[in-house]
This record gives C-alpha cells, sequence and structure tokens, in this order.
C-alpha cells in the first residue's frame, strides 16, 4: 500500500494551505481532482454552447408558420366615392335643371352646385307622392327644353337608326355632369349592330343618393316618358343597383315586367333616408 504525503506550503496571507502531491501512474488525489476538473469544463463548454445560440436551439423545434392566405376584398371594402371636377358648364348646366326642378316644385333650397340639385330631388321625394313625384321630374324637363327645340327635334328625327345612334353620342357628350362619365355601345336592332346603347358605369346621381326609389322615380321613369312623349324616341333605361351602372337603349322599349321596379331600397345603405328622412 502506497502512503500519500501531506506537503503544507506557506499561503499568501497567513496560515498554511494543503497541497497534494503529483500525479504518479493516474493514481491519486491529483489526478482524480484533474480528471472532475476536465468533466466539469468539457460540460461547462457544452452548456455555454447551446446558451451562446439560443436562436438556433429554438427554431430547430418550433415548426415554420403555414403560410397566410390573401383576404378576399368585399365589395364595401374596396368601393370609394367618385370625386368630380366639374367645369364651367357642369356647373351651369346642373344650376339650370336644378332651378327647374324647384321651379316645378315650387320648393326653394338655397344650395349651390350638384349638391342643390340633389337636395332638389329629395325634397320631391320626400314631400310628395309617386306618381306626383314623376309629373314634376316630367315637367322640370319639359320647362328645360323650349317647346320650339322639342317639336323641331321630333320633326326632323323621327325613330331611324341614325337618330338612335344620334341620341347615344348626343348624351355621352352633354351629359357626363348628370350622370357621370359614359361611352357609346352596340347592340343588335332588327338583325343589325347599331351604337345606340349608353354605357354608364357608375350613374352619379344613383351614387350620390344610393336610394332604389329615387333611381325609379325621379330618373328612370320620368326620363323614358319624357324621350318617349316629347322627342319621339324610346329608351330603355336599365340600372344595376349592385355595381350602380346603367344602360340607356334607345329605340328598345321599356318591358312591363320591368325589374328594376321590383327592386327593395336598401335598408341600411340608402344615403337618402338615413340623411334626408326619405321614404323609399
Amino acid at each position: 500500500m502506497e502512503a500519500t504525503a501531506l506537503v503544507l506550503l506557506p499561503h499568501s496571507h497567513s496560515g498554511l494551505t494543503a497541497r497534494a502531491p503529483p500525479c504518479v501512474g493516474g493514481r491519486g488525489v491529483s489526478c482524480v481532482t484533474k480528471k472532475s476538473y476536465v468533466r466539469r469544463i468539457k460540460r461547462s463548454s457544452t452548456v455555454r454552447g447551446v446558451m451562446a445560440r439560443p436562436q438556433e436551439a429554438t427554431l430547430a423545434r418550433v415548426p415554420a408558420p403555414a403560410p397566410t392566405r390573401p383576404v378576399r376584398e368585399t365589395a364595401a371594402a374596396t368601393t370609394t366615392t367618385t370625386v368630380y371636377h366639374d367645369t364651367w358648364f357642369d356647373n351651369l348646366a346642373i344650376g339650370y335643371l336644378s332651378r327647374k326642378l324647384q321651379e316645378a316644385s315650387g320648393i326653394k333650397n338655397g344650395k349651390h352646385g350638384y349638391q342643390g340639385l340633389i337636395e332638389a330631388a329629395v325634397t320631391i321625394s320626400r314631400i310628395f307622392r309617386l306618381d306626383t313625384q314623376c309629373e314634376i321630374v316630367a315637367s322640370a324637363l319639359e320647362r328645360a327644353m323650349p317647346s320650339y327645340i322639342v317639336t323641331m327635334i321630333k320633326v326632323m328625327m323621327p325613330p331611324s337608326r341614325f337618330s338612335r345612334e344620334y341620341f347615344a353620342a348626343f348624351t355621352t357628350i352633354f351629359f357626363p355632369w348628370l350622370v357621370g362619365p359614359c361611352e357609346v355601345r352596340e347592340s343588335e336592332v332588327d338583325g343589325t349592330r347599331e351604337k345606340n346603347v349608353v354605357y354608364i358605369p357608375k350613374c352619379r346621381f344613383l351614387e350620390s343618393t344610393n336610394c332604389v326609389g329615387m333611381c325609379t322615380n325621379l330618373c328612370k321613369i320620368p326620363s323614358q316618358k319624357f324621350m318617349q312623349d316629347s322627342l319621339g324616341v324610346s329608351v330603355y333605361m336599365s340600372p344595376n343597383f349592385e355595381d350602380m351602372s346603367c344602360e340607356m337603349i334607345f329605340g328598345q322599349q321599356p318591358p312591363e315586367d320591368d325589374p328594376a321596379l321590383k327592386q327593395p331600397c336598401f335598408s341600411t345603405k340608402c344615403i337618402a333616408k338615413q340623411d334626408y328622412g326619405v321614404s323609399c
């Protein structure tokens, strides 16, 4: 049995410190201490290595998130109000028609521009009955056009392909201030293609009121009646209440079972009802 000697060495301060003898043959206190110290160093290095890369360890365990699906936009999210920059001619025509509506209804308002025209129309819709509303607008249209001009148009432009295409082109040039930008399109009449359709992508009057009742009673019905009775040309106005577009088809009679007349008004989106108290 090998004896182990204890050597006492002086400390830097007072007192004595025990020091193990050097390791001989891989045995002894010093050898055990070194092996234990080496194992602690290896374990500490491994821990420090993992702690030094916490993101790598986390990312390796957490699965990548699934790709998100694109959000489907609704009509309400994408719909925006059209901004119009009326010219002097537009303001002149808007003011003229607004005054004629006020004269026909006997009710004045002090508003100007397109808002004054809408105010006049809303007043008619709010106060008068449905049949009276159409009569008032038809009377305003007759007031707006001198009788001699109406007679001259009716005599010189009887129903024909030329008159249908002329009215379509005339509408797109001189009436965007009333209905918004529009364009001429073709349709088939008696087996031939004619440019007799006015397509309105977004009707200015319908957008301003968002009211089905005002569209049909203050625009569609009286305009169809005025064109037929005063100018001698039939026209069918077909509004689309989903996207606010409209088609004016010259030379076509309105159907007896008109789907537009069966369309209920928007219960929550009607501007005329919410802002002006119109009963539509």
